[in-house]
């Protein structure tokens, strides 16, 4: 059998049309990305540290905190929907071979690793905009959210769906929970306007139903027992958890009454 028979698998016309639907989604967030940069104005956000000020127990109260950098919200939002642009556009043309050899393996490593970014720039986001403005926090969170994320590709590496060792999932889910706990913390001492619940319940909801279309998957439920049923909701579930949040935290942090 000849590679060019190899290739022409069962599954053909299916990435075939796969590959079309990460090219739009890829397009749709070029588009925004460029719409995001035109409209962009300065929003920017201190991050910053505060240093201990005499011996550890001496009871005195550490210094005040000191501004480290800035983070202009809209470029951050920009570049977050970027990392999402950018992995639907290689994997529908430079990686397309690649991607859909791991499709027949049931799996989609450049997946997790664009959720390693592009996931861990949401949930700062997130957390930036309910108050969270300690760079050491920010960099606890951002390591949190990533080792979910790196648990997440370890399973797909490891498990076969129908035959899953669930270690790995519930370690993802446990780690995922402490951003979000964090954020718990700061909305409950503080009285965020209402667009600001509005932009928490949403994203919870749509961040943890990538591990139920995950659990699904491997617990091969109905269309679930597709895999490549389970990537067009991964697919899905990026454009719009990414883009409703994109636009929430522009439409009324960036540009509120713009």
């Amino acid at each position: 059998m000849t590679k060019s028979t190899q290739t022409a698998s069962p599954n053909a016309a299916r990435y075939g049309r796969l590959r079309m639907f990460n090219l739009i989604v890829g397009l749709i967030f070029v588009l925004q990305v460029a719409a995001m940069v035109k409209l962009n104005k300065a929003f920017d956000v201190p991050l910053v540290l505060s240093y201990l000020k005499g011996q550890p127990g001496s009871g005195v109260l550490p210094k005040a905190p000191t501004e480290i950098f800035t983070l202009n919200l809209g470029i951050c939002v920009a570049i977050f929907l970027a990392c999402a642009a950018l992995d639907h556009l290689l994997v529908g043309t430079l990686i397309r071979g690649w991607y859909e050899r791991q499709m027949e393996s049931r799996a989609n490593y450049a997946r997790w690793i664009e959720y390693t970014f592009s996931s861990s720039l949401m949930v700062v986001l997130i957390v930036v905009v309910v108050g969270v403005r300690d760079l050491g926090a920010i960099i606890a969170i951002i390591a949190a959210n990533s080792a979910m994320i790196l648990f997440g590709l370890l399973m797909e590496r490891k498990e076969v769906p129908g035959e899953t060792d669930w270690s790995a999932f519930w370690f993802s889910s446990v780690v995922g929970l402490a951003p979000w706990l964090i954020v718990i913390f700061y909305i409950t001492h503080a009285s965020p306007p209402g667009f600001v619940y509005g932009i928490l319940i949403t994203q919870f909801l749509l961040f943890f139903s990538f591990a139920l279309n995950m659990g699904l998957q491997y617990k091969q439920v109905g269309k679930w027992k597709d895999y490549i049923y389970g990537e067009y909701v991964y697919i899905s579930l990026s454009i719009g958890a990414k883009t409703l949040l994109a636009w929430l935290i522009f439409a009324n942090v960036i540009r509120p009454g713009a």
